[in-house]
């Protein structure tokens, strides 16, 4: 039990880590000053660069990835992995070195899934490009992966704790997200790679 607590605390620890923000700091720039806002990759990406945003979105991941992978090798419970990832996923959203305001989450999910449930998450990834790719609209993508991710990690883990799970990270992206959903609906979302 205190091993998985100290997993827990470790993994919204780690989730906290401000990557976008610190690779922006690196560079000269509070990238939450510029263009949206958001210490994501797609903000960073807008703000430094392609290289620096993958840069993110791979830290990101990892963030979300190495505390679910050393759960797994513990070998604990589907509720403790599932608490495992959620704590680095809100530790992204609300970070404990940003005074709880952080990102939208999409990158850290996507690690902690690729962990744990790596088959659906690969679904998710081809759903999230296949959007991006028809319309060039990142934000689109990451609703339309948290829309599917429920179902698809019900579909290939048979699990109701990992199920719950998907619809918590599901719900909160798409929460995450209200201000690009109400630039959806006035058709004044940017597209990416547009000036």
């Amino acid at each position: 039990m205190i091993a998985i607590v100290l997993l827990i605390v470790f993994a919204y620890l780690m989730g906290s880590v401000p990557s976008g923000y610190l690779l922006g700091k690196m560079s000269g720039i509070d990238v939450r000053s510029v263009g949206s806002g958001n210490i994501g990759a797609t903000n960073v990406a807008r703000a430094l660069g392609k290289g620096r945003g993958a840069l993110t979105l791979l830290a990101d991941a990892v963030k979300g990835y190495l505390p679910v992978l050393v759960a797994l090798r513990l070998e604990l419970g589907a509720a403790a992995m599932a608490l495992v990832a959620i704590a680095a996923f809100l530790g992204h959203l609300y970070p404990l070195f940003l005074n709880f305001r952080g990102g939208k989450g999409v990158a850290t999910a996507l690690g902690a899934l690729l962990a744990l449930v790596p088959t659906a998450t690969l679904v998710l990834i081809v759903v999230f490009g296949v959007t991006v790719l028809a319309s060039r609209i990142v934000s689109l993508g990451a609703i339309a992966a948290a829309i599917a991710a429920p179902l698809v990690i019900w579909l290939f883990s048979q699990s109701l704790v990992f199920f719950a799970m998907g619809l918590f990270l599901g719900a909160m992206v798409i929460v995450r997200h209200r201000s690009n959903i109400q630039r959806l609906l006035a058709g004044t979302e940017p597209r990416f790679g547009a000036r």
